[in-house]
């Protein structure tokens, strides 16, 4: 049986319940760069350049917003893919568009605002890109310039710091923009999505990059730095209200020419597990001036994939597997299975893995991505793939599949799950899935990982972003809270939508007065 899918109900049987008087004006601006380019072929709104630089406004609310849901959801993604009339390359080159939905009494103000950060102010002023992005570089006038720029790599300072990729609330109450680099680690104000500038890293542990999700929660801020001259990790914590990262430990990689690529990467109650995939930082494509296929990286499926397991407490490696080959970008969630006695026997950890393919990266190609002719399907398949790291010393891990990968399409990415169980056994997952033929995740899904069966929610032509899960205040069920998603619509419209945490249902839309393009990673601010 394939996956069952949703009905959402028919528009016309919606009520406007939150009709309200504005709380506030919204914001006009100037369009950005007077749209000299995306608009001419008319692509899909959600790889489309946001139309300018900030809005905000009350949005009116079809259905009802739960009266407990008070907060405010910020999504980070590449809003920009263009300078002048240049176009980038790729969905991650983008420059970063925040964006905000402020729930309150049942009311919601949404906003968005670019990110200041220093690659994109300077991209604005000077009208050609100035630093080095996921596949972008600045075009040298000659062979001096470009050698010159291969020092500042070095040093970091040719880097970009356009933090586009995800946002976290720290246990201090920052709320901090995060990229793949160290230097893209930008404070913005929740409220007014206004820039603060960089958050500086106190400690002398140096490095350029970092994976670009943390583990956050109120007591830590947990990460990996890979270290790409002596191939390892170091895995560090930083503690609320401080700028200093501390070492827990190192791992050395047990294979290849440079550390895995580590874009995420999940923890336990008592361990961190830190991946080294065979898709690996390469230095030679690091000093490209024009992009491979795997961009920063390479496929080395000679070198094998591991994962590591350090004990937290004491940075000790308490195992070190070779698993089946993999490719993840994110980790969904990790624990620790134990027998009868209590003793932990095993690590699971969940990811969702494109079947050992890297090729997704070069799908990611906004070309690609744009001339999608809505026949063809050709979005890679994917799963999720569950992890078991055996901890009595065996060489071996295991992969499979953790549901039939039918169930939601094929198509498994941009996950989020109740933070209650961060590095606990959990049963429940939201992610994008598919429904085919596709280019792209194009349905929201729940996985339930106990009965090995996904809902799943759709509308043709929508692409829908990351479904992030916010508990009710008191649940004691796992599911029991809403799923917050932003929709970019074939037609150039977008909608706020909230979906029922336990039955998946629709419960709210709120129409945004344009679509916009398609984001990342979000994280939820409670109000005070």
């Amino acid at each position: 049986e394939k996956a069952g899918f949703v009905r959402k109900p028919e528009k016309g049987g919606l009520t406007i319940t939150q009709v309200a008087s504005p709380l506030r004006r919204p914001v006009i601006v100037p369009s950005l760069d007077n749209e000299t380019v995306d608009r001419r072929d008319q692509n899909h709104v959600a790889w489309t350049s946001v139309r300018q630089e900030r809005w905000e406004g009350e949005l009116v609310v079809q259905g009802e917003i739960p009266l407990w849901l008070k907060g405010t959801y910020l999504r980070n993604g590449p809003g920009l893919w263009h300078i002048e009339d240049y176009n980038f390359r790729h969905l991650f080159d983008g420059y970063a568009t925040l964006v905000k939905l402020q729930f309150e009494n049942g009311r919601l103000i949404a906003g968005h605002r670019q990110i200041e950060s220093e690659a994109y102010k300077a991209a604005r002023k000077n009208k050609k890109v100035c630093f080095r992005e996921f596949s972008e570089v600045p075009k040298y006038e000659n062979f001096m310039a470009y050698v010159g720029d291969i020092a500042k790599l070095f040093s970091g300072a040719s880097l970009t710091d356009n933090a586009n990729t995800g946002v976290v609330k720290l246990g201090d109450g920052r709320v901090v923009c995060l990229t793949e680099t160290q230097k893209g680690s930008l404070v913005i104000n929740p409220n007014s999505l206004e820039t603060l500038g960089r958050l500086e890293y106190s400690d002398s542990l140096g490095g350029l990059i970092h994976s670009a999700h943390p583990i956050v929660t109120d007591a830590e801020f947990l990460t990996l730095l890979p270290d790409l001259v002596n191939p390892g990790y170091l895995v560090v914590r930083m503690e609320p209200g401080t700028n200093e990262r501390k070492v827990i430990g190192r791992v050395n990689c047990r294979n290849g020419p440079a550390p895995g690529w580590v874009h995420s990467f999940p923890v336990t109650e008592h361990y961190v597990v830190v991946p080294e995939m065979p898709l690996r930082y390469c230095a030679q494509n690091l000093l490209r001036a024009e992009p491979t296929p795997l961009y920063k990286f390479e496929w080395c499926p000679e070198s094998k994939a591991f994962l590591h397991v350090m004990c937290k407490a004491s940075g000790k490696i308490v195992a070190s597997v070779e698993v089946p080959l993999f490719v993840t970008f994110h980790f969904i969630n990790a624990y620790e299975e134990e027998d009868e006695d209590g003793r932990v026997t095993a690590i699971i950890a969940d990811c969702c893995e494109h079947n050992a393919d890297a090729t997704i990266l070069d799908q990611l190609r906004l070309q690609n991505l744009r001339s999608f002719n809505g026949k063809d399907d050709l979005l890679p398949d994917a799963r999720v793939g569950r992890f078991t790291i055996p901890l009595d010393g065996s060489p071996y891990g295991k992969l499979e599949s953790a549901l039939e990968p039918d169930e939601h399409g094929r198509g498994m990415d941009m996950c989020s799950i109740n933070p209650t169980k961060l590095g606990k056994k959990y049963r429940y997952a939201y992610a994008c899935g598919a429904q085919r033929p596709c280019h792209f995740p194009n349905t929201l899904t729940k996985l339930d990982l106990v009965k090995k069966k996904a809902k799943n929610w759709h509308e043709a032509g929508a692409v829908p972003s990351e479904p992030f899960f916010v508990a009710r205040p008191g649940a004691t069920e796992e599911d029991d809270g809403v799923v917050i998603s932003l929709i970019s619509e074939k037609n150039g419209n977008g909608y706020a939508l909230l979906l029922d945490g336990s039955t998946f249902e629709e419960i709210a839309r709120a129409k945004l007065p344009y679509g916009l393009p398609y984001g990342l990673h979000g994280c939820w601010v409670p109000k005070e």
